[in-house]
């Protein structure tokens, strides 16, 4: 059996921090004058500690080593909000994917890009096809349409390219 001053030297705090801690119930209440179970304070004392660090225990007193920033749960509270609010528009997000309402900008990319192959690829074959349904169309007629047929497969070839900039033009104009 220990006194509070022993308790005090062997887990290095203070006799007033011990009694503080014996008052609070994390460290065990004595058996008498003298009455502490060393060990037992030690072990207490430990899961303490552990229960501090991983957030499950709140300080109850000033912790006595080291200076504290009083601003410290401020902002540790103003960081957790800002996660949380992080978070809940992740999943904001992700239930409009899941409804169908957003798509993902990537995916948009994906599909015009594939969507503008294929109709660069029907634009190719279609003066060929005017030729063959119209051979009363002279060169010229088909060489024109080739030119504005070119110009619409170059536009839409750098579609991926210009998505981002369309975008920002769009919620810009939405705002």
């Amino acid at each position: 059996m220990a006194t509070q001053v022993e308790v005090a030297q062997h887990i290095d705090l203070s006799d007033r921090q011990v009694r503080t801690l014996v008052a609070d119930g994390v460290l065990p209440a004595s058996k008498g004058a003298g009455g502490l179970d060393l060990d037992a304070c030690r072990l207490a004392y430990i899961r303490y500690l552990r229960g501090l660090s991983s957030g499950q225990v709140r300080p109850e007193v000033p912790i006595e080593f080291g200076a504290v920033d009083p601003q410290l749960e401020a902002r540790l509270t103003q960081e957790r909000l800002r996660l949380t609010a992080a978070q809940a528009e992740g999943q904001e997000l992700k239930n409009e994917v899941t409804k169908r309402q957003s798509v993902p900008v990537t995916f948009a990319t994906f599909v015009l890009s594939r969507l503008a192959a294929e109709i660069g690829s029907i634009l190719d074959t279609l003066p060929l096809t005017l030729k063959r349904r119209h051979p009363d169309l002279e060169v010229r007629h088909i060489e024109s349409v080739q030119r504005e047929l070119a110009k619409a497969r170059n536009r839409s070839a750098t579609l991926d390219d210009r998505l981002p900039g369309l975008l920002n033009e769009y919620l810009d104009a939405t705002d």
